[in-house]
């Protein structure tokens, strides 16, 4: 029910196919576990998309469609999860990711005051760039391998949960 849902919402792999700015990607685009929702592919894309969004940097959702391409993963899942790093989350996420940087790379944290600039993050870049990228990066591999065993887990359990409801069921 929840997989008709959302196959009503994504766009038909005709019309994918007939639009020009997506030629460059030949038949790849096309592969069934791309757009076919099942176990493997849902928890693949979790993966894939949990790290994406744990890296800072522009684009990721491009990052996390070129890594569905990659491993398979189903593509829509794998875009929209990058929105776990939305403009409210980002601010929390990343300085939690720098905090774990900072740990590992035992350095201390600068506490100083968040600014949301172009020319503040230009200014402090040079002294968080290195905390925060390897700790986003921890993290980003870390959550990514979690979401992908527990979207399996979850999964085979509510199959197995149905199986039981179906053999309770009265003939």
């Amino acid at each position: 029910m929840l997989k008709k849902r959302i196959q009503n919402y994504l766009p038909s792999k005709e019309r994918l196919k007939a639009s020009k700015s997506l030629r460059f990607l030949g038949d790849r685009l096309f592969a069934n576990d791309l757009w076919h929702i099942n176990r493997k592919s849902i928890a693949k894309a979790f993966l894939v998309g949990v790290f994406a969004a744990l890296i800072p940097i522009p684009f990721q959702m491009v990052l996390a469609a070129i890594l569905a391409l990659y491993i398979q993963g189903y593509l829509p899942v794998s875009i929209a999860l990058v929105w776990l790093t939305n403009p409210v989350t980002m601010p929390f996420v990343f300085y939690f990711t720098y905090k774990v940087g900072c740990l590992i790379l035992d350095v201390p944290v600068h506490n100083t005051g968040f600014e949301i600039s172009w020319a503040w993050f230009m200014e402090k870049l040079s002294s968080i760039w290195k905390p925060l990228y390897l700790g986003s990066l921890v993290c980003a591999i870390i959550a990514s391998i979690i979401s992908y065993f527990m979207v399996n887990f979850l999964w085979k359990l509510h199959v197995i949960r149905r199986w039981k409801q179906r053999k309770n069921r009265p003939q």
